[in-house]
């Protein structure tokens, strides 16, 4: 039998108790996330999958690196996607990659010392450095990975944000308030456009009235793109009261040439309420 053949055999034999010593290793007062859970359901899952990452792994002794690769393609995107995995450091991951690492080329070792027969420490050399290699791969493609999936999750949470901090709330059939809080960015500005538009449309607001009591400053291009969406919607037929509007503000919009001629303006939102409810 092929040596690379009998070192495969020889692993995979021992994966289940390879995989016991690795958790069992684990310092549990040093780390966060998944390896810190004590939760039997977490733990059970953390051990099958390094159990079914060792067994892909020891793949790479007897398979070309493009199969190797692809056939663990799909372990790869279920651990980028895990939950736990997510809310753990990604320096602790690589860590435990690194302590797998060293487990493999121990193995390889004691794989010598039992067959010296049949291999030699040049080729406890050639596998070591497989191992260094291959799992070099491994750690770059999970760090990439794990990025895309840290990005896709800040971005929802970004946007969930927006539409929190941007609400069109139904006071009757026809009216709707959005009351605007804290510092308005170009960003924010942009999405308060565009999400205003939608949510006025979809919930039939013809009279929205618009507070901007909680904002304290807004530079010159956020007020533009702010009265650019009072224009907006008079043109989709949505009549828009604004209060609250600080005298900074107004004179930002006053040095811009912004009319207020098709503008109501009220001085709180109290006044609004009482006058239009």
């Amino acid at each position: 039998m092929d040596k690379n053949q009998q070192l495969h055999d020889y692993l995979a034999q021992q994966a289940t108790d390879f995989t016991n010593e690795w958790y069992e290793s684990i310092d549990k007062g040093n780390v966060d996330g998944v390896y810190a859970s004590n939760d039997p359901d977490v733990i059970a899952k953390l051990k099958r999958l390094h159990n079914s990452f060792y067994h892909q792994f020891i793949q790479a002794f007897t398979s070309d690196e493009g199969y190797f690769f692809e056939n663990l393609d799909d372990w790869m995107t279920g651990v980028s996607n895990d939950e736990d995995h997510l809310h753990t450091p990604v320096y602790q991951i690589i860590r435990e990659f690194l302590r797998v690492q060293h487990q493999f080329i121990e193995a390889v070792h004691d794989f010598h010392e039992i067959n010296q027969s049949i291999c030699t420490l040049d080729d406890v050399r050639i596998w070591s450095t497989l191992i260094v290699n291959r799992m070099g791969d491994i750690i770059v493609w999970f760090t990439r990975e794990n990025m895309l999936r840290s990005e896709e999750r800040l971005n929802a949470q970004q946007e969930t944000i927006m539409e929190l901090s941007s609400p069109v709330i139904k006071l009757t059939e026809s009216s709707a308030l959005l009351p605007l809080i804290g510092e308005i960015d170009t960003v924010r500005a942009r999405f308060l456009l565009e999400n205003t538009l939608l949510q006025c449309a979809e919930k039939n607001v013809s009279r929205l009235f618009i507070d901007l009591s909680g904002v304290m400053i807004i530079d010159t291009m956020v007020a533009q793109q702010l009265f650019q969406l009072v224009d907006t919607l008079r043109l989709i037929g949505v009549k828009t009261i604004l209060s609250g509007l600080r005298p900074e503000i107004a004179q930002t919009a006053v040095q811009l040439g912004i009319d207020f001629e098709n503008v109501e303006v009220r001085s709180t939102l109290l006044n609004v309420i009482k006058a239009d409810l």
